[in-house]
């Protein structure tokens, strides 16, 4: 019999997997549930959301305090017919330039509860900060560095009560070095903050964006019938 893994867990916050899937003839509803259902049983948290586009159908947000938990419910969910069409990997974290924020802020950061309520409007993006020779981030000085985060950061504090941003840390682990994950109450929400904010210095001059990925946020359930994955 094959022994149990040593657990892989980050030493602060949980580990977080974006995975974004495709439908195939293959696909059984009810073994999609049931690999859902498995890892919230272990205590992996799970949104799912019905996407827009040609990239994917579903995406699966999963946090968890070891990344084999992360790992079983990709396997899972391969086995259940999906095919995995893009996915990025990352880990929550509490910025550098917020160290001193209270105890309350500090574990919505570390260990969020998603997803939030009345916020069906789902975007996900990774981003980076330019190495340029003439827009170098990792060359200004921490002060500047922390000026211009908070500047960032008021930006998007205008947006509270309609967005809620997850930003997790990719650093090593993906191919870029954040994960930016929106929970908004309207589509629009996710235009207008994602356009405010990029015309903030730290990411007008440096900042660096993948693809983004657009969808609704419901039950799983609720979102396979909307993918077309329905009950036999």
């Amino acid at each position: 019999l094959a022994t149990m893994p040593q657990p892989s867990s980050p030493s602060v916050g949980l580990a977080v997997a974006h995975l974004f899937w495709k439908l195939t003839p293959l696909a059984d509803r009810d073994q999609v549930l049931a690999a859902i259902d498995a890892a919230t049983g272990a205590g992996v948290q799970v949104v799912t959301a019905a996407m827009l586009g040609h990239r994917c159908d579903l995406a699966t947000m999963a946090l968890s305090t070891d990344q084999w938990e992360l790992r079983r419910l990709q396997t899972a969910l391969a086995q259940a017919g999906l095919e995995l069409a893009d996915s990025y990997q990352s880990l929550t974290e509490l910025s550098e330039y917020a160290q001193g924020v209270p105890e309350e802020m500090r574990q919505a950061r570390l260990h969020p509860v998603l997803p939030p309520e009345g916020k069906p409007a789902f975007c996900f993006y990774p981003m980076s900060k330019r190495r340029w020779p003439e827009a170098n981030w990792f060359a200004l000085d921490y002060d500047r560095r922390k000026e211009l985060m908070y500047e960032h950061g008021a930006s998007g504090r205008k947006f509270a009560g309609r967005v809620v941003q997850v930003v997790t840390g990719s650093t090593g682990l993906d191919d870029y070095e954040w994960g930016v994950t929106l929970f908004c109450e309207h589509p629009d929400d996710v235009k207008e903050v994602v356009y405010t904010m990029r015309f903030d210095v730290a990411s007008a001059l440096y900042g660096e964006f993948g693809q983004f990925f657009v969808g609704m946020v419901e039950s799983p359930a609720a979102c396979l019938h909307e993918i077309g994955l329905t009950a036999g």
